[in-house]
């Protein structure tokens, strides 16, 4: 095995800032300390920028079967995008199909994303179908690593479950040491309003954000906990975009449940505006839950600095512009749901987030990386810098500026949420347990040399 050693920078994680190198053999970091002299294979001079723990994004969707299409991104494709952007693991969604048993469902996403990632990843799994004899499974699953399981409230007749299979199933996690994580949003009530806006002929892509209102996802985020307190389990929000909802999470905080929330960029960064843009441009931004007004944008960073939100993943689930999202061009309820951002992440949350003063240095860590490595079962293996952990390092330059656009991004896709933006905050260099994947802004690593994730136990750090 090969040996590096990143000398000259300044290392942050979640609790530490300091000054000092690190050496990593055998794709772990086997020494910190002031100028470490040794005969390493490799030597990276960080001197002038930030030596940072690999993103974490745990909530991506490669290759995701949505509407007629699959998400434009492939396992190949969205880690060399992620690896580029500075996350070195992904937890991706497996799904279940009807009569398929959970194991089945896992299976058909190790073949998908086996031989072809350059980073880590693990996988959640998407539950659709789960009478009682079927809830057994779930602990053989978090035997096998996939300790966290995803629950919908939304979509009719493709992705949701009954209340009382969520209470089931968030007791049986619980029991074990699994998590649920929630798509919280009332379904139901959406489906009957937007039957109703088709019927009055409304059927451009802003009305995918005017049929789901704020309220609609408030609601299933306060059953979602009722029921998680009721089965005594701990619960995970998935992509809460609005104040609404973040004040239903931050009472049951202060309550003393073990509730947790991530938020995404595209509800820090954009706002309902977008879906204005004439002719079928708002179809751009046509994903679940909806990109809302703008005043809801300070709350959530609030939220972010305050620990009422854990985590900032991205949903990344690409559709192409032409013949993707397309399909939806006379029916706003056939563009297929959701948009890229795993390669932007980190640059967005350090430029809005450090940069313009709404957090620290070490929030930065936390939110992008830590807490994700706690809550789903990672750390201290993934999410920090210390010896004995895997050396999936990123070489960040905080004053280097980039402007975002679909002509030069690596994600699968024709189009960027954030056109134009101009970002401060650049990943340079990121190393995936110790190998290079990015040098200098250079992809030099390959496909394949990403491992599964076996994970532990979710761990719920209040």
């Amino acid at each position: 095995m090969t040996t590096t050693l990143i000398k000259n920078g300044r290392i942050v994680t979640a609790v530490d800032d300091y000054n000092a190198d690190i050496l990593i053999d055998g794709g772990t970091i086997v020494t910190i300390g002031k100028s470490i002299e040794a005969n390493a294979d490799k030597v990276i001079d960080a001197k002038g920028r930030l030596v940072i723990p690999g993103g974490i994004d745990p909530h991506t969707h490669m290759e995701l079967p949505f509407g007629g299409t699959s998400a434009s991104d492939t396992f190949e494709t969205g880690t060399i995008a992620a690896a580029h952007g500075g996350t070195t693991t992904i937890i991706d969604f497996a799904v279940q199909g009807k009569g398929q048993s959970l194991k089945q469902a896992v299976d058909a996403w190790h073949a998908k994303a086996d031989g072809n990632t350059s980073i880590d990843y693990g996988f959640h799994l998407i539950c659709t179908d789960l009478p009682d004899e079927r809830l057994p499974e779930m602990k053989s699953m978090i035997d096998e690593g996939v300790s966290s399981f995803k629950l919908f409230m939304a979509y009719p007749g493709v992705f949701l479950v009954d209340d009382a299979t969520i209470f089931k199933a968030m007791g049986m996690a619980g029991e074990n040491g699994g998590l649920i994580c929630m798509h919280a949003e009332n379904g139901v009530v959406i489906d009957a309003i937007v039957k109703k806006a088709l019927a009055d002929g409304k059927t451009a892509p802003k009305y995918h954000a005017l049929t789901r209102p704020t309220k609609a996802e408030a609601e299933g985020v306060h059953r979602a906990i009722a029921l998680a307190e009721m089965a005594g389990s701990s619960v995970y929000i998935v992509h809460l975009s609005c104040d609404d909802s973040l004040q239903e999470v931050t009472r049951a905080r202060d309550m003393g449940i073990n509730a947790y929330a991530e938020t995404c960029p595209q509800y820090l960064f954009l706002d309902y505006s977008v879906y204005e843009q004439p002719g079928f441009e708002g179809a751009k931004y046509v994903m679940t839950p909806p990109i809302r007004e703008k005043w809801n944008q300070e709350k959530l960073w609030r939220g972010l600095k305050f620990n009422d939100l854990q985590v900032v993943s991205t949903d990344h689930c690409p559709f192409c512009m032409k013949e993707q999202k397309e399909l939806g061009k006379n029916d706003f309820s056939k563009i297929p749901n959701g948009g890229p951002g795993v390669e932007e992440r980190m640059s967005l949350i350090y430029n809005g987030g450090v940069a313009q003063g709404r957090i620290s240095l070490n929030r930065f860590v936390e939110i992008t990386s830590t807490a994700a490595a706690k809550i789903f079962g990672l750390f201290p293996r993934k999410g920090t810098i210390a010896v004995g952990s895997d050396a999936d390092i990123v070489i960040f330059d905080p004053n280097e500026e980039r402007t975002i656009s679909a002509k030069t991004h690596h994600m699968n896709v024709d189009y960027s949420c954030y056109e134009g933006m101009t970002v401060k905050g650049v990943t340079k260099t990121v190393l995936s347990r110790g190998e290079l994947v990015i040098e200098e802004g250079r992809y030099v690593g390959k496909p394949g040399k990403g491992q599964f994730l076996k994970r532990g136990l979710a761990f719920s750090p209040r």
